[in-house]
């Protein structure tokens, strides 16, 4: 028997219904449809609405969808990581408060809160819970609602988040597919320039954090441009070196769908044309935890057994990494 490698085998997303358009935003702020686009590239983004919905429910349509397309139970399931930075609330954890809207009983789980970089963290955390073989079926999930968190009179930030999800089956394989190999990286001294400055122990919510707008997220956009285009980058190429791998044999970037010229900036320091580059950041926004699961479940239909995939991303902390995955299963197959 070869060695236990985590691959995914199954994906699915869910994005809210409403589509905040540029359009709509030029009427709240003082923006235009040129300005994002220019800078950011992102032409719409999905929020969720209604009174008390959060996270949660975003996410469970994308689980109840994984678990239909895997044809798995939940009772099957024996863990399950929630990416998150808008938990439904401090405590208890998103990941439980999933479980129990989608029937999973048998598994225990919790939140991982690393930013952006949430979902890839949970991936390689999940991964090595399969190579252990302690567990066989691990759910991971990154879903977001940011539209609770953002400022819409903050015309520098308000462009930039969606509401969104995605989840993933990890199962073990011997074949060599799956998880092959990742690098995640911690500075936090990069804290200062993207976090939120209340609801935490620190500064708990009073009356004057709610008055000073301190519970919406604050971001000083360039040192996080900057931060992200170099170690975004720096992690891949590594990724692609130490694997040997080259832009020719590599078939996908999925990069973090935070900006488009970071997007653009990290596949030109690989070498990579714009057509082996996930980017749906123009549909849905940055939907923190969620972009990258989103990315994989827009292109699942053209993924294929074998491919050679580079994760990249970068959030608050500030956290990076990247990943190579041996994609397990042709996504043909779920095609509807």
């Amino acid at each position: 028997m070869g060695k236990i490698t985590a691959a995914i085998t199954g994906i699915a997303g869910y994005v809210p219904e409403y589509i905040l358009t540029n359009e709509e935003l030029s009427k709240m702020v003082d923006t235009t449809d040129e300005w994002i686009m220019t800078r950011i590239g992102i032409k719409e983004r999905r929020i969720l609405k209604g009174e008390g919905l959060g996270t949660s429910d975003i996410a469970v349509h994308a689980v109840n969808e994984l678990l239909r397309k895997t044809n798995t139970s939940p009772d099957e399931v024996d863990m399950l990581i929630c990416g998150v930075v808008t938990p439904d609330m401090q405590f208890p954890a998103t990941a439980n408060i999933i479980s129990d809207k989608v029937g999973i009983k048998n598994a225990f789980g919790y939140d991982m809160n690393a930013g952006c970089s949430s979902f890839l963290y949970a991936l390689v955390t999940a991964s090595k819970f399969i190579e252990s073989g302690s567990h066989k079926k691990v759910i991971v999930v990154g879903a977001d609602k940011m539209s609770s968190i953002t400022d819409y009179t903050n015309r520098n930030t308000c462009p930039i988040f969606g509401d969104g999800s995605g989840a993933v089956l990890v199962e073990p394989n011997t074949d060599g597919l799956g998880v092959i190999d990742s690098l995640m990286r911690v500075d936090g001294s990069g804290r200062k320039y993207l976090h939120q400055v209340a609801g935490g122990s620190m500064y708990p919510a009073s009356i004057e954090t709610v008055t000073n707008r301190q519970h919406y997220i604050y971001q000083d956009g360039q040192p996080v441009f900057k931060a992200a285009v170099s170690n975004m980058a720096d992690t891949a190429v590594e990724m692609m070196n130490r694997n040997n791998l080259t832009p020719e044999n590599l078939a996908w970037l999925v990069p973090h769908q935070a900006n488009m010229r970071i997007i653009e900036a990290t596949g030109n320091r690989m070498g990579l044309p714009k057509e082996k580059i996930m980017v749906n950041i123009q549909r849905y926004g940055n939907t923190t935890s969620a972009t990258i699961p989103l990315c994989l479940a827009d292109w699942e239909p053209v993924l294929k057994k074998g491919d050679n995939i580079i994760i990249a991303t970068f959030g608050a902390g500030f956290t990076w990494g990247a990943a190579y995955i041996k994609w397990a299963y042709d996504g043909s197959k779920f095609a509807k």
